[in-house]
This record gives structure tokens, C-alpha cells and sequence, in this order.
């Protein structure tokens, strides 16, 4: 069996389009959630979301390729194009055949659904986008980055909801670990801050309706209602120990367990007992060969609404005990950066990496009202100093996914 490390890390999010603006930004508590910008939302209900600031795809490709892309897509290959550029791999130096990409989205390309459904609507079928099909699929975004780095071992999607960036880093460091690839870029993007995309959360009422961003995304607070969409991609180069070692890679941290359940409970509700959920934390920590007294940090699926903050919470106590669940630092950055769906997991595996790395955990913002079914150290508003060997990285995703990496502090081999 292979050891599994990250050697590089790419980030679009709302806090800022890169890993350094990013984690800079979980580390002083800011808030990238802000009124929607990208259409008049008067009509939704809904008035925030955390969509990026000053992006600009042609950074990290030709014009007229990003025209052929949906905002997911780009989103996608911007972060696995900083994650390469991080990781200094050759890919001249490198067996292509061996390198591979895992990224995934909950959604897909919404934003061409919706305009090119609207055009065939209102002015008939032959005006539809040539583009419109590879603009739209899914996959386009593992397809895209391939194309773009030059990839040509494993390359696949993976659509498990919100669960999805965490599913693809998952088996990705299966897929490592087994010895069928070298390398291999993991994570998941999204961008559907759009009409079609507000007005169907919206119409589940599990958005946020706050006019004010600092009460909009408020996990594990008693006042929470609903999570605030975002928008965004991480992207993480996992390789082998021995190939990162013979090229003489930096390393930033290591993978070490994974687990993957399902509910099998309800369309979009989490089990209230949090036995699936609890269950993936189980598993992860025993391919990790760990006991829960171990993990020293959770980055949990936090989304501030009132169901899933009070199962998780119940699955956290499933998984450590009562009494081990109150000794252990959780936060959901999800509070800064509302939710990325698709991406979300990327991003906070990302988050994960950096803690252990630094030593620091980004805290929970605005949780200010107690919740009594909310009762364990969610890190309030104010990071930590904390030496933390192993973190666990929580995703659960609508259909009742649940994904949960585990990842160890580099200390050398």
C-alpha cells in the first residue's frame, strides 16, 4: 500500500483566489458572504451569498477557451492550474499515463442550462449554443482540467451532492493508495449563483433569508434558518510518498483515512441520529488506524441550517462519545465562505491541511446564541493556537451521501 500526500493546493473562493487569500481570510474570521451582485435577486427572498471577487479565468487560460466553459469549469481548472504550479511537478519529467484528475460538482454548468433553455424558449431550437452540451455536463470540469495539464490516467466525476469534492479527494487517495496511480488532482467546483440556482434552494426554504451577511451563515447557532450559496473550486495534487520523493516535492500534509456511507433516510434531511454520518467518521478514523482521542480538529459540514448542525452534532457524539465529542475543536468555515456545494469539501480539506500545517483553527463566525442541541466547542468566532496531528474533514451531501476524510500533520517519513 502507498502513503498518499498533497504536494500542491489551488483555491477560488469567496474569501479570495488563493490558498494564501483564502486561509488568510479563515484565520482572521472574515466574512466573504455580501449582498448577490450577479442578478437582481429582489423577486428570490434571498439577499446574500458568497460569490467571488475580481476572478478573472483568463489567468489561467486563452480567452477563447474560457468562452467554451461554464463558470464551474473554469472555476475547476484555475484551482487544479495553481495546485500544479504549487507542486512544481514536470509534467515533461512525468508518466502522464499515471496522472490523473478526480473533480467533481453538485450541479454542474447551471449557468448554460439556464441561458440556452431561455434562448430555445423565446426564439427556438436552432439557436441554441453550439457549445451548449460540453458547456453543461458535469464531467466537463475533470475533462477541462485534463485537457489543460495534459493528463491521461484516471479521469472521472464524482456527483455526490455537497458531498462531491470530498467523495473525489477520497478516492483519489483510494485509488493512490492501491497503487493505480501516481498523482492525481482531487476536489470539486461550482458556480450557480443564478436565478434557476437561488430560486430552487429557495424554494426548498433552505437558504438563508438575512438581509445582513454577519447573521446569514450562522452554524451551530440557535438563530440559524438556512446556509447562504457559494461559489468557488479547491483543488489538491495528491501523489504517492515515493513519487513526491523522488522529485523532491514539497510536502504539505498527508492523507490517511476515508469514509463513505449513506443514510438511507430521506431525500435532503440527514438521519437525526447521525448514525451515517458517525459511521463515515468511524470508518476514516480506522483506515487512518486511529482512535477519536486522536483527532484534534473537525471542519464540519456546518451549514447553518437547523436540521444538519443538530444531527451532525449527533454524529460527532456517535462517532467520539458524549464525553469525547466535547474534547475535540470543531468549526465550520462555512460561516465565512457560506456553501460551495459541490466544492465545498475541497475547499475545507484544504482548510484542514493548512490547520495541521500552522497549528492554528479557523473559528466558527457569528455563533453567538447557544443552542442546546448544538452543545460541543465549535471554536466561536476567535481562531486558535492548537498542535493538532490528525484533523477529520466532514461532507454530507442532499440523497443522503456522506463523505469524511482524514488527514495527518507532515512530520517527515
Amino acid at each position: 500500500m502507498n502513503r498518499v500526500v498533497i504536494t500542491g493546493m489551488g483555491a477560488v473562493t469567496p474569501l479570495g483566489n488563493t490558498v494564501d487569500e483564502f486561509w488568510d481570510g479563515l484565520k482572521a474570521g472574515k466574512n466573504g458572504i455580501a449582498p448577490i451582485t450577479k442578478f437582481d435577486a429582489s423577486e428570490t427572498g434571498i439577499s446574500v451569498a458568497g460569490e467571488l471577487k475580481d476572478f478573472d479565468a483568463t489567468n489561467y487560460m486563452p480567452r477563447k477557451i474560457s468562452k467554451r466553459m461554464d463558470e464551474f469549469s473554469r472555476y475547476g481548472v484555475a484551482a487544479a492550474v495553481q495546485a500544479v504550479e504549487m507542486s512544481g511537478i514536470d509534467t515533461e519529467k512525468t508518466d502522464m499515463d499515471r496522472f490523473g484528475v478526480i473533480v467533481g460538482s453538485g450541479i454542474g454548468g447551471l449557468n448554460a442550462m439556464q441561458e440556452q433553455i431561455i434562448k430555445m424558449h423565446d426564439k427556438g431550437p436552432q439557436r441554441v449554443a453550439p457549445f451548449f452540451v460540453p458547456m453543461a455536463i458535469g464531467n466537463m470540469v475533470a475533462g477541462n482540467i485534463s485537457i489543460a495539464i495534459g493528463t491521461k490516467g484516471i479521469n472521472t466525476s464524482i456527483v455526490t451532492a455537497c458531498a462531491s469534492g470530498n467523495n473525489a479527494i477520497g478516492e483519489a487517495y483510494r485509488n493512490i493508495k492501491h497503487g493505480y496511480s501516481d498523482a492525481i488532482l482531487a476536489g470539486g467546483a461550482e458556480g450557480m449563483i443564478n436565478e434557476i440556482g437561488i430560486s430552487g434552494f429557495a424554494a426548498l426554504t433552505a437558504l438563508s433569508t438575512s438581509t445582513d451577511p454577519d447573521r446569514a451563515s450562522i452554524p451551530f447557532d440557535k438563530e440559524r434558518h438556512g446556509f447562504v450559496m457559494g461559489e468557488g473550486a479547491g483543488v489538491l495534487l495528491l501523489e504517492s510518498l515515493e513519487h513526491a520523493l523522488e522529485r523532491g516535492a514539497t510536502i504539505y500534509g498527508e492523507v490517511v483515512g476515508y469514509g463513505s456511507t449513506g443514510d438511507g433516510y430521506h431525500m435532503t434531511a440527514p438521519t437525526p441520529d447521525g448514525s451515517g454520518a458517525g459511521k463515515a467518521m468511524l470508518n476514516a478514523m480506522a483506515e487512518a488506524g486511529i482512535k477519536a482521542e486522536e483527532v484534534g480538529y473537525i471542519n464540519a459540514h456546518g451549514t447553518s441550517t437547523p436540521a444538519n448542525d443538530s444531527a451532525e452534532t449527533m454524529a460527532i457524539k456517535y462517532a467520539f462519545g458524549e464525553e469525547g465529542a466535547k474534547k475535540v475543536a470543531i468549526s465550520s468555515t462555512k460561516s465565512m465562505t457560506g456553501h460551495l456545494l459541490g466544492a465545498a469539501g475541497a475547499i475545507e480539506a484544504i482548510a484542514c491541511v493548512k490547520a495541521l500545517e500552522e497549528d492554528f483553527l479557523p473559528p466558527t463566525i457569528g455563533l453567538t446564541v447557544k443552542d442546546e442541541n448544538c452543545d460541543l466547542d465549535y471554536i466561536p468566532n476567535v481562531g486558535r493556537k492548537a498542535d493538532v496531528r490528525y484533523a477529520l474533514n466532514n461532507s454530507l451531501g442532499f440523497g443522503g451521501h456522506n463523505a469524511v476524510t482524514c488527514f495527518k500533520k507532515w512530520e517527515g517519513q
